[in-house]
């Protein structure tokens, strides 16, 4: 048991350098052709060009990164706490693990030579909420919801709390600091848009109005689109940081397995 932990620990570290190198991605294409993207049009571009070994090796990543932060959620593996800020970074950890779990997904389905998808999938699943009964107020719900996450990622950029999970001797550095600072505060600014959207497509009943990431990047004018590219494009470096020097604590497999066979007994 001992030693799946530790591989799941050391692939862990390759899904932060897949995120990193998916915000790489994502900023290089603002960049330099005015492309928006989220994550899945940037793990499509990935693909392109036969890049299957690439795609597999992201996939394993994004796995374990997934199951991390998923067993975060569940076991506190990174001791976040009891407490109300404990219990916003673990609901925030499962949302990641899902997220990283559903780019797997979309990964595995690139290396089968199926087409992943890409950013009308904000406004397809809008437009399936607003079927629903209420579906209006989902979508407000939803909306606040990632306006409470940008906010929560902007303190985060003014605090620096991300340096208390990197080793010492990194995270003393002061353009480590700067660097985590302006991917935060570039993340916290994108989730802010993609919430106001959400909202506005819940208020208005059209789901043409919702967007993610890449209808944030979209919306904004020059220069600040080129902005919060560079601040993601920071976000990614600092995903590559952490893929080296971030304290990891290893899943309690062992301990899942027992409570497993323990409900199944």
């Amino acid at each position: 048991m001992a030693d799946v932990a530790q591989r799941l620990t050391m692939l862990t570290r390759l899904g932060f350098a897949a995120r990193g190198l998916l915000y790489v991605v994502i900023a290089l294409l603002v960049l330099t052709t005015g492309r928006a993207e989220d994550p899945s049009g940037a793990l499509q571009t990935l693909g392109q060009g036969g890049g299957r070994i690439l795609l597999a090796l992201m996939t394993a990543g994004f796995v374990a990164y997934g199951l991390w932060r998923l067993s975060d959620a569940a076991f506190d593996v990174e001791r976040h706490g009891s407490d109300g800020s404990g219990l916003r970074e673990r609901l925030g950890a499962g949302a990641s693990g899902i997220i990283h779990l559903l780019l797997a997904w979309q990964a595995i389905r690139l290396i089968q030579g199926m087409a992943a998808q890409t950013g009308s999938g904000t406004q397809e699943g809008a437009q399936s909420t607003l079927q629903l009964p209420g579906g209006g107020v989902l979508l407000v719900l939803a909306g606040l919801v990632l306006l409470g996450i940008g906010l929560f990622q902007l303190v985060k950029a003014a605090k620096a709390g991300f340096l208390k999970h990197l080793e010492p001797q990194v995270a003393g550095r002061e353009w480590v600091r700067w660097t985590g600072r302006a991917g935060y505060a570039a993340r916290g600014l994108v989730f802010l848009i993609s919430g106001f959207f959400l909202v506005r497509a819940g208020l208005d009943q059209r789901a043409s109005e919702a967007g993610g990431m890449a209808e944030a990047l979209a919306w904004l004018s020059n220069p600040w689109d080129v902005v919060v590219a560079l601040g993601l494009l920071a976000f990614g470096l600092f995903s590559l940081i952490e893929a080296r020097y971030r304290i990891l604590h290893q899943m309690p497999v062992e301990g899942l397995g027992q409570r497993v066979r323990s409900h199944l007994g």
